[in-house]
């Protein structure tokens, strides 16, 4: 399987900062954030299916006009996978004809140009060679993570999603086989720990206690930095890191497994 990630910054700015997502293998997207904006329309309209963690806007913001933009390009609609509580919040606030048309309806409900389909925590997706089962997470919304894996090839990538002190995480995260890569937020530096709890995010500190509860030895790529804070996150992370080394994740970076 082949990662790349389009965004994994906590905001936009420039730089190379775009929100939260990751395209798998050309035809899956893992969250919809500002990252999927850098893509050609042929790229666009090749995206069969996309997972999302949670409804805030910086994970869903391309989604209501990637539908719109490359619908009529395909032959059957896009599938929008989501817990029921993240369906239920997005088709009320997104795809309400208020905020953005409802495309399960268009052009005709029998040809719509996005599909909905529920998930639930532990029960895997399968498609083609591949798995994708939602993790446990804890967030101010409803929330899961994502275990991807390669089912010919053995080998798996770990995504938090958006989360915060979570043991059911990482019950489930060591309970995988043939783990290479863990990705997992600190949206905030040390200074706004309050704020991090307040906010059900990850710290420096609290992500450094959570990767003790780690029994395995995947690479951690850490995301979903503020942007006028990344320097600093990254630098507690290395001060404090001990059994596990956690690097700061970069878009376009390139993961396979």
């Amino acid at each position: 399987m082949r990662v790349e990630i389009l965004g994994c910054s906590g905001g936009i700015g420039g730089n190379g900062m775009r929100t939260t997502s990751l395209l798998v293998d050309g035809d899956i997207l893992i969250d919809a954030g500002t990252g999927v904006g850098d893509l050609s329309l042929e790229r666009l309209a090749a995206i069969d299916h996309v997972f999302i963690t949670h409804a805030h806007l910086d994970h869903i913001a391309c989604l209501p006009l990637m539908v719109d933009s490359v619908g009529e390009m395909r032959e059957r609609p896009i599938t929008m996978h989501a817990t029921a509580e993240t369906l239920e919040i997005i088709r009320k606030h997104i795809f309400n004809w208020q905020i953005w048309p409802d495309f399960s309806v268009i052009p005709t409900p029998e040809n719509p140009f996005l599909r909905f389909a529920t998930i639930e925590v532990g029960r895997p997706v399968v498609i083609g060679e591949r798995s994708i089962t939602p993790l446990p997470a804890t967030h101010t919304v409803p929330a899961v993570g994502f275990h991807l894996r390669n089912e010919a090839a053995g080998s798996s990538l770990a995504f938090s999603g958006d989360t915060s002190i979570c043991d059911p995480l990482w019950d489930a995260v060591n309970a995988i086989d043939g783990l290479r890569y863990l990705i997992i937020e600190a949206a905030f530096a040390d200074r706004e720990r309050d704020l991090a709890l307040l906010s059900k995010h990850l710290c420096p500190s609290l992500l450094l206690d959570e990767l003790q509860k780690l029994q395995l030895r995947p690479e951690v790529l850490v995301t979903h930095a503020k942007p006028t804070q990344q320097a600093q996150i990254a630098h507690e992370i290395e001060a404090g890191a001990s059994v596990h080394r956690p690097r700061m994740l970069a878009a376009g970076t390139i993961l396979e497994f």
